[in-house]
């Protein structure tokens, strides 16, 4: 994750995420002290019951208003307990969900080079799992450190009134017991940041594992694939084990010494009686306080290792919404007339490894584009440049003459439709999937592109046609029919620049000729960029243009690439011998 760079805080954070809703935790506070207002009213009745007792008084209706009085103030302290835990939760689930989506809407506006590189798995973990533990600590902390601070202060005041001496004794135990706590402080952060990186590592092994699932079972590697999530699962666990284990005999010391402000109390007391310089009334009041005292004490003591692993969580959170970037204004500074592409001495690099050199490209409106080159050449980066998922590391890329950098994201994103050989489906119908397009299509427009595309028909096959639900990322569809379907948004969204990053990668020659004619009703009027593995099918290109090892080699048209008997003819051979081999085997195996 990234460190912080600015010095914005905690607190800032929250109450920008809390919202209109910081009221509610403005009534959770005020009802908690009520809460505690009412939870210490019955001392001071007992201490005027012990009074009565001791001077002789038997009149039993006074008690009987008294015992009352306790039990109703019991009742009500309840009542305001109840509702300020309520209010703080409410508001707890308003701070949990703007956090979500704060997260959410981040990673959309970040280089996706940064997504990829921490891994779907680690984000997962914070935004679900995390960030959902905090629910608990943010929701009970307001209304229980109000109270768990508030009445002891209140009834330490009260011991102090009755006996200064016994007051100060009583906290011998409860100092011991926080020297204890803090042996259990010793070396927290790096535990817990060991048990974070470990948890981390668990998850994106058990993610890993279920994803390449199928192809595990299809090579019979299970056992071996198996071994790295047992590994990092093992080291999980021993590293909460080790961590637990040395923390052992310092909370042991804690929670025994801590609630027995009796063993200096009652000596100390008795012997102060006995000497007359304390009534029994008050005695047998010190007694009822010490006890009182120690409850709220040890119940705010479990949220302290809550809350610093709270304040964890918050820094991997502020860590995602505090990274770069990418530059782009919350408003464009004028937008395009035309949508020509331009490259201008483009450089870019993942991490500190170059892998574009001064790329320069034009691509005129309504022209088709094919970019093509060896494996690792930089083409798949060259569109995901275009498409704005990342910025450039030098030069510029222009639309329509205008930087990129100076139109907003939104607006950006309404000019582009991009199709890659990994489109993601969502987990819902056909219908909503291809209507990703555009939010605001109706049916009949959806189906309408599903016709354009070509997929109609085999939507119409599926069990439930349109209203058919894909399975998560497309998994219910075959590639080619995800293919086909990415494609089909694509048309809807309509947009005036569009890319295809080997669209049609996943596809059989059937496939690819129904692809290859929606494609064509696609592009119409519009500028298109090819991202090629198959050449043949960019032969009519308006430009062609060869990338190898991040440098533009060979540009030109189909015929004159040929003619210049360059990198581009040699790749031309290679795709026609492979293309006859594979027509050959194919008959022989007929």
């Amino acid at each position: 994750m990234k460190e912080r760079k600015n010095n914005k805080s905690v607190i800032s954070y929250l109450l920008e995420w809390l919202g209109t809703d910081r009221l509610r935790f403005i009534y959770s506070v005020l009802f908690a002290i009520l809460n505690v207002a009412f939870k210490v009213i019955p001392y001071f009745i007992i201490g005027d019951v012990i009074r009565r007792l001791l001077a002789g008084e038997r009149e039993k209706n006074i008690f009987l208003v008294q015992i009352l009085l306790i039990a109703l103030s019991f009742v009500i302290a309840e009542l305001f307990r109840y509702l300020s835990t309520s209010l703080s939760h409410k508001a707890t689930f308003v701070i949990l969900a703007n956090i979500r989506k704060a997260a959410c809407d981040k990673l959309a506006r970040v280089p996706l080079g940064y997504v990829k590189d921490v891994g779907s798995g680690t984000f997962k973990n914070i935004i679900v799992e995390r960030i959902d533990s905090m629910e608990t600590t943010m929701a009970h902390v307001v209304p229980e450190f109000t109270s768990g601070l508030l009445a002891p202060l209140i009834m330490v005041v009260y011991f102090f009134c009755i006996d200064w001496r016994l007051a100060l004794l009583e906290f011998v135990p409860m100092i011991a017991g926080l020297l204890a706590m803090a042996g259990m402080m010793i070396g927290y952060e790096e535990s817990f940041q060991n048990s974070i990186i470990k948890t981390k590592a668990l998850n994106d092994a058990a993610v890993e594992y279920i994803n390449g699932i199928e192809v595990i079972k299809a090579f019979g590697k299970a056992e071996k694939s198996y071994d790295k999530f047992v590994k990092a699962a093992r080291e999980g666990a021993d590293c909460f084990i080790e961590w637990m284990r040395r923390c052992n005999i310092w909370q042991g010391i804690t929670l025994t010494v801590t609630p027995y402000t009796l063993l200096t109390v009652l000596p100390f007391g008795a012997w102060f009686v006995m000497n007359g310089s304390l009534s029994h009334a008050d005695f047998v009041m010190c007694i009822l306080l010490a006890l009182g005292v120690t409850a709220p004490l040890t119940t705010m003591m479990g949220y302290v290792d809550d809350i610093s692993k709270m304040g964890t969580i918050f820094g991997e959170v502020i860590g995602i919404l505090e990274h770069e970037e990418l530059k782009r204004p919350v408003r464009s500074v004028k937008k395009p007339e035309e949508y020509s592409v331009e490259l201008r001495d483009v450089t870019f690099g993942y991490h500190e490894k170059e892998v574009l050199h001064g790329v320069d490209m034009k691509m005129p409106q309504g022209t088709v584009n094919a970019i093509v080159g060896p494996s690792g050449s930089g083409k798949s980066t060259i569109a995901k440049l275009i498409a704005s998922m990342w910025d450039v590391s030098g030069g510029s890329i222009l639309i329509g003459g205008i930087d990129i950098r100076e139109l907003a994201l939104a607006d950006y994103n309404r000019n582009i439709a991009y199709v890659s050989q990994d489109n993601y489906l969502f987990d819902d119908t056909v219908m909503e999937n291809i209507r990703m397009g555009r939010q605001s299509a109706s049916d009949d427009e959806v189906i309408q592109a599903a016709k354009d595309s070509g997929c109609y028909e085999f939507i119409m096959r599926l069990e439930h046609g349109f209203s058919t639900v894909v399975g998560g990322a497309g998994g219910h569809l075959s590639g080619g029919e995800r293919q086909r379907i990415s494609i089909a948004r694509a048309m809807l969204k309509n947009a005036p620049i569009v890319i295809l990053d080997e669209a049609t990668a996943y596809t059989d020659p059937e496939n690819e000729a129904v692809i290859q004619a929606s494609v064509a009703k696609l592009v119409q009027g519009k500028t298109l960029i090819v991202i090629a593995h198959r050449l043949s099918t960019i032969t009519d290109a308006d430009n062609i243009f060869v990338i190898k090892d991040g440098v533009v080699a060979e540009q030109g048209g189909h015929s004159e690439l040929l003619a210049n008997n360059g990198i581009y003819r040699q790749m031309w051979e290679n795709h026609i011998s492979v293309r006859d081999s594979a027509q050959e085997g194919g008959a022989a195996y007929a």
